[in-house]
């Protein structure tokens, strides 16, 4: 397949997907497709299958690209560790049979748009909380009136805490913590973000999602520490 026939099997499932970024994985050693005599990339069912495992790793668990390729190296040895979640290395044939992945496997959606009514359905929220976490910040629709997946994991994080007497006045902490960060990592991806090569612009986005992975590693290392006083321990 060519980059462009391989970029239309994955936007099904990954739509951020580009042909910068594809380029990137493979600049990094994540694929490497062969090459014809006139230096076109020509990709396998297999290299589309590496490419697959390494979108649901990053966009499933967060993980680094150092981390994604140890798992393929060890997935490729044989020295996958038991009871070690990764994502599944599958391989999707040109009539879209799927092997290697289990019918009961839940499917996540590649694209989430959600109006008022269903980000309030979805979320197990009230409309008066969405209303309370969009005065201060918490939840932006974006454009006004939709909601993407990102809005409905922090509404669902929300209804989550909520459960044990947490209630939006008490987050306003969490999005003054995550502005500081928004502006500390900016400064680290603005250099490279505002080059005009698209391979910059990829090594943007690739170094902040590690930056958030990282981010949220510390944040849930430092709270387990600052609960063992309370928990005896």
């Amino acid at each position: 397949m060519s980059i462009g026939e391989v970029l239309a099997h994955l936007r099904v499932e990954f739509p951020d997907t580009t042909i910068s970024k594809l380029r990137f994985l493979e600049a990094e050693g994540l694929v490497e497709p062969q090459r014809t005599p006139s230096g076109y990339r020509k990709y396998s069912w297999d290299d589309v299958a590496r490419l697959r495992f390494v979108l649901t790793a990053q966009r499933d668990q967060y993980l680094p690209l150092r981390v994604i390729r140890e798992q393929l190296a060890d997935l490729a040895e044989g020295r996958a560790e038991p009871g070690r979640q990764r994502p599944a290395l599958v391989a999707v044939g040109p009539s879209g049979e799927v092997s290697g992945r289990s019918d009961a496997e839940p499917v996540v959606e590649a694209e989430t748009r959600l109006s008022r009514a269903d980000l309030v359905g979805r979320s197990g929220i009230d409309e008066a909380t969405l209303a309370e976490l969009e005065r201060l910040g918490i939840v932006v629709s974006s454009p006004p009136g939709w909601y993407d997946a990102d809005a409905l994991a922090i509404a669902q994080a929300v209804a989550g805490l909520a459960r044990y007497g947490l209630e939006p006045r008490h987050l306003r902490g969490y999005r003054t913590a995550a502005d500081r960060e928004v502006g500390l990592f900016a400064q680290l991806i603005a250099p490279l973000a505002r080059q005009n090569d698209p391979a910059a612009r990829a090594r943007a986005a690739e170094t902040a999602r590690e930056l958030v992975a990282l981010s949220q590693q510390l944040h849930a290392a430092l709270v387990r520490v600052g609960l063992r006083d309370v928990l005896g321990r």
